[in-house]
């Protein structure tokens, strides 16, 4: 009898230890408490960093944007000069390359990612009271060797292939040093000479053969840059289905594909004196280049034809880009012959959304120019003596 006396106690106190233990966890109902998931943790503020190497010159900055957190995307706004102005958001535009700032203004950027919040905004003001018209980056493809040099990898980089970009192009474009056939590195397609002018060359590797090599340089996700005047000293091949071109894309051109980025076409030249009948109806029997715009349902250009221009000279070709307008000029900024401007163009106008990157290429044959024939010169090259860009 005592020993079982015990043994029942024991368990009754058992029992009332479990029922106590459980208290703690339950409530008066006996249900669990919800315990919340885990927050996500916030992407890494990114960091601005603003350099004048990579041809800025005479206080101008190259802004450069980074993240730490693997795989985010940068979203960035150029917000003018008010440092409380409204911050970026993944609407924003997405950052691809380096920007040139030249002006008063403050970059806001923040990163997003999957399984991230949204970092915090990154805000840097720049205060750069540079005057019009001042000199604020440039390639002057300079070249002090005694041997053909590349164009600086720093700001030019290549499209390559065979009709890698549209407009039935015949020409495989061809990087520096390639050497998958039909491009050659013994003889490039794009070289800083020691002349100290940049060759773009098309070639026909076998006489005869419709097989063609050239080259398309682009600073797409190295430089760009947002408003200011740009031009090119160049001197132009003329020689039939040849199509040399200098021309701006926008930097959202992966996320907002062409025409919606916008195109900023500065020249455009075919064919010398004699074009197709197809680029514009009866041949003008005059030398002409063309500058241009485009977007989405936007089109707008015609030919230019100044007293005794040749082609085949020494030009500056130029545009003028600020808040709602574009103009192009011939030779000096004073001498503008077309001007752009929302209101006076159908379609909607891509010109104020973001930074655009720089393209100088030297086509064979398309749709626009037309099939080399039995007069065309091979090689033909396109000379650039300079690019520069200007503060407004």
């Amino acid at each position: 009898m005592r020993m079982g006396g015990v043994m029942l106690a024991a368990i009754v106190l058992s029992g009332f230890l479990m029922c106590g233990c459980g208290g703690g966890s339950t409530g008066g109902g006996g249900v669990a408490n919800p315990v919340g998931p885990t927050p996500a943790p916030a992407a890494a503020t990114p960091t601005v960093t603003a350099s004048t190497s990579n041809g800025a010159e005479n206080g101008a900055s190259i802004v450069s944007l980074a993240t730490t957190t693997a795989n985010a995307t940068i979203y960035y706004t150029l917000d003018g000069s008010v440092p409380t102005s409204p911050g970026p958001s993944t609407s924003s535009q997405a950052y691809v390359a380096p920007i040139l700032i030249s002006s008063s203004i403050t970059v806001k950027a923040i990163a997003a990612a999957s399984g991230y919040t949204n970092s915090a905004v990154a805000s840097q003001a720049f205060t750069q009271s540079i005057p019009s018209g001042t000199l604020v980056w440039s390639d002057e493809f300079s070249n002090a060797s005694s041997a053909n040099a590349q164009p600086n990898p720093a700001t030019w980089t290549y499209d390559i292939g065979t009709d890698c970009c549209g407009n039935s192009e015949l020409e495989t474009y061809c990087a520096w040093a390639s050497t998958t056939g039909p491009c050659n590195p013994a003889s490039p397609n794009a070289y800083v000479g020691t002349d100290g002018y940049l060759h773009v060359v098309a070639q026909q590797p076998t006489a005869g053969a419709a097989t063609y090599t050239s080259a398309r340089l682009k600073s797409q996700g190295l430089f760009s840059f947002m408003y200011g005047r740009i031009e090119a000293r160049m001197m132009l091949p003329e020689s039939q289905g040849i199509w040399p071109a200098f021309w701006l894309l926008g930097d959202n051109i992966p996320s907002n594909p062409w025409p919606a980025c916008g195109e900023l076409d500065v020249m455009e030249h075919i064919d010398g004196s004699n074009p197709p009948l197809y680029a514009g109806g009866t041949p003008q029997g005059y030398d002409w280049y063309q500058s241009s715009i485009h977007g989405t349902s936007l089109n707008a250009g015609q030919p230019n034809h100044p007293a005794g221009f040749s082609g085949s000279a020494w030009h500056t070709y130029g545009m003028i880009w600020s808040k709602g307008q574009v103009q192009y000029y011939i030779d000096s900024p004073s001498n503008v012959y077309e001007t752009f401007t929302p209101s006076s163009q159908a379609g909607t106008w891509p010109f104020d959304q973001g930074p655009e990157f720089v393209i100088l290429n030297l086509a064979v044959g398309g749709t626009w120019p037309g099939n080399p024939d039995s007069t065309t010169v091979f090689p033909s090259t396109m000379l650039v003596d300079y690019v520069r860009i200007y503060a407004n």
